[in-house]
């Protein structure tokens, strides 16, 4: 079976004046630690919502649907200039086309010179809308398929949208949650720390800030429930011919060391 680490050595806190507080008041400090782990797992799980990360990539996926709407959105309108271009293009052409017509029919034009150069015109001119008129098909497929491509991407940030807004709602419902529950922790706080030593309640302060949020924690079994080492024999008959109003460290983390009737002392 795997032995334990054990802590064999003594740190500087060892040169520091000696601190004493009523056991009870070490004991005590062992609930605002809980209390105070407990906000802090709080705090992290509402950091880390999986929401909040989906948002920001949802986000981001929107933000890059938008660019490519507008992007659409200008191909569209300037195909949209175009075909109206075209169409004008073709119907002035056309206009052309049937005044010369009406000109032949109506025997306007009598010189035969006249009439074969107004012939060759009209050939001229049903030349041109037949090229105007494959220029106009040609533009309306690509504005059809401009259409189609901004009408999917415009789906696709209606569907972001609806999406974004039901993650926002769920986050905004687990934070309120999660607040809540904090307001409760700080309530139960403030009365345990009432009474305690102030350099006590500082050193606690100055470790939690220091060791990861853990500045005092139980002796348990012969173990540190801070760093989980456990306590050699030789720290463990100090600690147990320490008087018990003594604020013990442990040797390995420095944290504050609560000794209880589960000590294994």
């Amino acid at each position: 079976m795997d032995v334990p680490p054990r802590c064999t050595h003594r740190t500087p806190h060892s040169q520091e004046r000696p601190l004493k507080a009523d056991p009870t008041a070490q004991v005590t400090l062992l609930e605002v630690q809980e209390l105070d782990s407990r906000a802090d797992q709080l705090r992290h799980q509402r950091r880390t919502l999986p929401e909040i990360a989906e948002i920001t990539e949802l986000q981001t996926h929107r933000d890059e649907l938008d660019d490519q709407a507008r992007d659409a959105r200008i191909v569209v309108d300037d195909l949209a200039v175009e075909q109206a271009k075209v169409d004008a293009d073709v119907e002035q052409v056309k206009a052309r086309r049937a005044r010369d017509r009406e000109r032949m029919d109506t025997g306007k034009v009598g010189n035969p010179k006249d009439l074969e150069r107004l012939g060759h015109e009209l050939e001229s001119l049903e030349r041109r809308i037949s090229s105007l008129e494959d220029d106009e098909i040609e533009v309306m497929e690509r504005l059809e398929e401009a259409q189609s491509v901004l009408d999917s991407v415009t789906t696709l940030l209606e569907q972001a949208d609806v999406r974004l807004g039901e993650l926002i709602a769920a986050r905004d419902e687990k934070v309120a949650a999660i607040d809540a529950q904090l307001v409760d922790v700080e309530a139960q706080r403030g009365p345990s720390v009432e009474g305690l030593p102030e350099d006590l309640l500082a050193l606690y302060e100055k470790l939690r800030a220091a060791k990861g949020g853990v500045g005092a924690a139980m002796l348990h079994q012969r173990r540190c429930t801070g760093c989980q080492l456990s306590i050699d024999n030789a720290e463990l008959s100090v600690i147990r011919a320490a008087p018990a109003d003594l604020v013990v460290r442990c040797e390995e983390c420095t944290r504050i060391l609560v000794r209880t009737a589960e000590s294994g002392l």
